[in-house]
């Protein structure tokens, strides 16, 4: 037999990545994450995913973010009891993300029962999984250093790369073994026979060279025949580093003379420490002055926590700046952390400057939300955009130049600046990706499927694909089967 792979999720759309790799009628899965953005849509969509658990052998998570790792605990639920294989570090951070996750599902299915009992209405609404479901999968996740082979069926090797997106991340090589004329060899491999071997690249989230923290995506991968690659930027150029820091030197220094609060929206992991490594650096140098920042995420702060335990991830540059020097990266006089909703709160109430970083990153939900209904028709106000919004989101709407929106259920002006710095995507843009394709041995490549973006982003990018010699380039799409031998 030979090889079917597809994708139930992250299909001409940026998030609910789940790929399948279909070997001898049993199945692998790369990433099982959730949808996100507008909460009825993506809730719906999470809500029905099912997959024949006795056919799944294992499956592999490139990473932690939500949108990778989301829908783990519901596979558990509906019966998956095999291993979940993650390096260390995103171990650490899904175990965070999976429970941060169960316990807002708890809070809001409480709120929503309290808004029916006072309507009189009948309550349906319930969780997808819940805390134990969440400590279930975590049990069942296996960790593998990065460039540590490992079997995880008799005929699929797997090994880990670090794909230099977040702390742990992964691009992720599947080996498929004892292949001969579209037929499996017995024995195999695993077992000391041998064969022809397919091998098949899950880029995950493919990160950018010289970003902070992390490492840069590998380069040192046994040439690939197949890759699956993310596709997020695929029509967009990020910003100069350089150029961005000054941005952001001056966005600072520019709240700080209107003496107004800033109001960066975040995912708690990778970004938020990156910002906070950043305006640790800019204190240190005396390029902004000593304001009051605040991490107001919970969430972020446990991240932090786990980025402190795992300096095996970190580059060079890091352990130069900071831990050769005996200094946290992650913590420094100015920063604070707020955990409480009290706390929370009296952000809304002090005067600025002041920086507040808050999640969700989308602005979709979280405390965010609460310091935009606070500050966003305050001219000295800014908000400051850092990282991808999807479609129809309230990010989206601000970065497209929004005059009015909606939060929280109530309409408010857009009186404070927004202003956007793209420079901080943790993604490839789409020259990057050349770059990174170019430095690899593509030397049996025979095609490339293009996951992870919106249809634009993904036509732009199979042609600039095309243009740079790679022509053999699909855009992968929900539940299509591609046979490969």
């Amino acid at each position: 037999m030979g090889i079917t792979l597809y994708s139930l999720g992250a299909t001409q759309e940026v998030t609910g990545s789940k790929h399948i790799v279909e070997v001898n009628g049993r199945s692998i899965m790369i990433d099982c994450g959730a949808f996100q953005g507008k909460r009825k849509e993506a809730d719906e969509k999470n809500r029905n995913f099912k997959f024949p658990t006795q056919e799944l052998d294992a499956v592999v998570l490139t990473h932690a973010h939500y949108d990778h790792c989301g829908l783990l605990p519901l596979l558990v639920k509906q019966g998956y009891e095999g291993n979940i294989y993650s390096t260390p570090a995103t171990r650490d951070l899904a175990n965070l993300v999976l429970m941060d996750s169960a316990r807002i599902q708890a809070r809001d299915a409480e709120y929503l029962r309290k808004q029916a009992a006072k309507k009189g209405e009948k309550f349906s609404w319930k969780p997808i999984f819940n805390e134990f479901d969440c400590t279930k999968a975590a049990n069942q996740i296996v960790t593998v250093s990065y460039n540590r082979k490992m079997y995880i069926t008799p005929d699929v090797q797997l090994e880990f790369f670090d794909a230099g997106h977040i702390l742990g991340s992964s691009c992720v090589l599947l080996s498929v073994k004892g292949l001969h004329y579209g037929t499996f060899s017995a024995p195999s491999p695993a077992r000391g026979g041998s064969g022809n071997e397919v091998r098949i690249l899950y880029t995950g989230d493919l990160g950018r060279n010289n970003k902070p923290i992390v490492r840069d995506p590998s380069i040192d991968i046994p040439a690939p025949d197949y890759v699956y690659l993310e596709s997020t930027y695929g029509n967009r150029k990020h910003e100069n580093k350089e150029y961005a820091l000054d941005e952001l030197e001056r966005v600072v220094r520019r709240a700080v003379e209107k003496k107004g609060k800033i109001i960066i929206p975040s995912f708690a992991i990778e970004r938020c420490q990156e910002l906070v490594y950043y305006l640790h650096l800019f204190v240190d140098k005396g390029r902004i002055p000593k304001i009051p920042i605040y991490v107001d995420s919970p969430m972020a702060a446990s991240a932090t926590g786990i980025f402190s335990m795992h300096p095996e991830c970190y580059d060079e540059e890091t352990k130069e700046a900071f831990l050769k020097h005996h200094k946290n990266p992650f913590g420094f006089g100015s920063l604070s952390f707020i955990n409480s909703v009290d706390e929370s709160k009296e952000l809304n109430k002090k005067e600025g400057p002041m920086i507040i970083i808050s999640a969700d990153g989308m602005c979709e939900a979280g405390r965010v939300l609460y310091h935009l209904a606070n500050g966003i028709s305050d001219p000295r106000n800014t908000v400051l955009i850092v990282g991808y919004m999807a479609e129809d989101t309230l990010g989206r709407k601000l970065f497209e130049g929004s005059k009015e929106v909606k939060i929280l259920g109530d309409w408010y002006k857009v009186n404070a600046e927004v202003e956007s710095i793209n420079a901080f995507s943790a993604h490839a843009d789409y020259e990057e990706i050349v770059e990174w394709l170019d430095a690899l041995d593509t030397s049996r490549l025979k095609q490339i499927f293009l996951v992870h973006g919106e249809t634009d982003s993904q036509e732009y990018l199979q042609n600039y694909l095309a243009e740079h010699g790679y022509p053999q380039v699909t855009v992968s799409k929900y539940n299509e089967r591609y046979r490969i031998e």
